[in-house]
C-alpha cells in the first residue's frame, strides 16, 4: 500500500509526458500571447485611459463649478450692493420728500398765520374806526345836548360870545 501512491502515472510523470505537457503550455501561452493577450492590454490601457479622461473631466468641471461659484458670489454681492443703493436712494428721495413736504406745511402755515395776522390786523382797525365814529357821534350828541342846555336862553348865549370872542383877541 505504501507504494500505490507512487505507482500512480500522473504522480511520477514520465519524461515523454512532462515534454508533451511543456509543449502544450508553451503553444497555449504562444496563442494566449498572440490572440488574448494584446487584446486584454489593449482593453486595460483603453480603460485606463478613459479612467484618466474621466478624473480630467472631473477636475475641470470641478475647477468651472468652483469659477462659476465665485462668479456667483461676486453677482450676489453685486446684487446687494445695487439693492443698498437703492434702498439708500429710496431713503433720500423719502427724506427729500418729507422735509419738502414740512417745508411746505411750514410756509403754507406762515401764509395762513400771516394772513389771520393781517385780517386781524384789519378787524382791529376796522373796530377802532367805528369805535371813532361812534364815540365821535355821541360826543356830538353829548355837546349838542350840553349846548342846547346852556345856550337856551338869551343871555348865556351873549355871555358865551362874549368869552370867545375874548380868547380870540387874545391868541
Amino acid at each position: 500500500m505504501k507504494n500505490f501512491i507512487l505507482d500512480i502515472p500522473l504522480v511520477q510523470p514520465e519524461f515523454g509526458l512532462m515534454f508533451w505537457m511543456m509543449i502544450t503550455f508553451l503553444i497555449i501561452l504562444f496563442l494566449l500571447k498572440k490572440f488574448a493577450w494584446q487584446p486584454i492590454l489593449k482593453m486595460i490601457k483603453a480603460r485606463e485611459d478613459s479612467i484618466e479622461n474621466a478624473l480630467r473631466t472631473a477636475e475641470k468641471s470641478k475647477l468651472e463649478m468652483q469659477d462659476m461659484k465665485a462668479s456667483g458670489d461676486a453677482l450676489l454681492a453685486q446684487a446687494r450692493n445695487e439693492r443698498d443703493l437703492l434702498m439708500k436712494e429710496a431713503r433720500e428721495i423719502k427724506d427729500s420728500i418729507i422735509n419738502e413736504a414740512k417745508g411746505k406745511a411750514k410756509s403754507e402755515a406762515d401764509k395762513m398765520i400771516a394772513q389771520a395776522r393781517e385780517s386781524i390786523h384789519n378787524e382791529k382797525m376796522a373796530a377802532i374806526a367805528e369805535l371813532k365814529n361812534e364815540v365821535a357821534t355821541l360826543s356830538i350828541d353829548i355837546a349838542g345836548k350840553i349846548l342846547k342846555e346852556h345856550l337856551s336862553s338869551d343871555e348865556k348865549q351873549k355871555a358865551l360870545v362874549h368869552s370867545l370872542v375874548k380868547e380870540v383877541t387874545m391868541n
